[in-house]
């Protein structure tokens, strides 16, 4: 028998329908949920990060969320911590732990034996990368990450300049990619894991995605935002999300509302994508396609199926 404990993580491209089917398992599994989104973690970013809402829950306990400040940085090595914390604390109340999100480099940390390079800091050469940064902009030292290491690009994003230059300074020391490194660990999962992926396809999802970012602005992604451009907040990790920067643009008065939407719209559908792309190629996963919206019953049962099946459990539900 399998000593390892048990855990469900659901993964999928942003709009797809990980949060609904999250409170489903819990309530069918008596688990507690732990958020797989590296941006839920920020307090007062609920509307833009699609952030469940309290009534949302339905009583079900949810994890890391609203625990940093916008202005705080956030690793995955601290989010692997976290997470392995919850988990356990969550194991011994003899719930179900159930990751949820679509952070895949962020939850892969956590399931798999795999500890981080402590590969050291140049600060000489990462003082030149910011510097070259402020010459050529984001996108054409993206483009430099690129050319060396792909697969590490592929997964971070243009504007997310400080990982972009962690990337490259790795590969300075080293001469290896940050890939290379997971690689030559060849890690085992720590759990015993029913790793689930939710897929749709994609006329379907960007449709959804277009739909869901409207209704961010109905809601008021524009205040939130605005909010927190009035805080000064600049240089933030936080402030490169998709769905603030953009809006960031418009208020600084580099493009028009329209545009801004419009760019945030395709910003998420090309990370909708990438998403997909990152799952298929870095985790073994059981997929499920969610395109029939209208059938959701029919896949939840598909989905418990595979789950008693993995983990061993039964369902609440008769």
């Amino acid at each position: 028998m399998d000593s390892k404990q048990n855990l469900l993580v659901i993964i999928g491209p942003t709009a797809v329908g990980k949060t609904k089917l999250s409170i489903e398992m819990a309530k069918r599994y008596n688990g507690e949920i732990i958020s797989g989104d590296s941006m839920q973690i920020y307090r007062g970013m609920d509307i833009g990060t699609a952030k469940i809402t309290e009534q949302e829950m339905e009583g079900i306990p949810h994890h890391l969320i609203d625990i940093k400040e916008p202005s705080e940085n956030f690793s995955v090595a601290e989010f692997q911590l976290l997470v392995r914390d919850r988990i356990d604390a969550i194991a011994q109340k003899g719930k179900l732990p159930i990751i949820a999100g679509g952070t895949g480099l962020y939850i892969q940390s956590v399931i798999y034996d795999y500890q981080f390079s402590d590969v050291p800091g140049d600060e000489h050469f990462r003082q030149q990368l910011e510097k070259k940064v402020k010459e050529i902009g984001n996108d054409a030292l993206y483009q430099e990450l690129v050319k060396v290491d792909p697969e590490s690009a592929a997964q971070i994003h243009p504007n997310n300049v400080r990982r972009v230059i962690r990337a490259l300074e790795i590969f300075h020391l080293t001469g290896k990619t940050m890939r290379d490194y997971q690689r030559t660990q060849k890690p085992d999962l720590l759990y015993n894991t029913a790793l689930i992926g939710l897929t749709m396809d994609r006329e379907n999802l960007y449709k959804r995605i277009n739909t869901r970012v409207d209704l961010m602005i109905k809601d008021g992604l524009l205040a939130e935002v605005r909010n927190l451009f009035n805080q000064g907040l600049r240089e933030c990790q936080s402030i490169q999300a998709i769905g603030y920067k953009e809006i960031y643009e418009f208020l600084d008065g580099k493009v028009t509302l329209e545009e801004a939407i419009e760019n945030l719209k395709q910003n998420s559908r090309r990370y909708a994508k990438r998403q997909l792309t990152w799952f298929r190629n870095k985790m073994e996963v059981e997929w499920f396609d969610m395109t029939d919206v209208n059938n959701f019953a029919k896949k939840i049962a598909e989905i418990s199926h595979y789950v008693e099946g993995k983990l061993q459990v039964k369902s609440n539900t008769y």
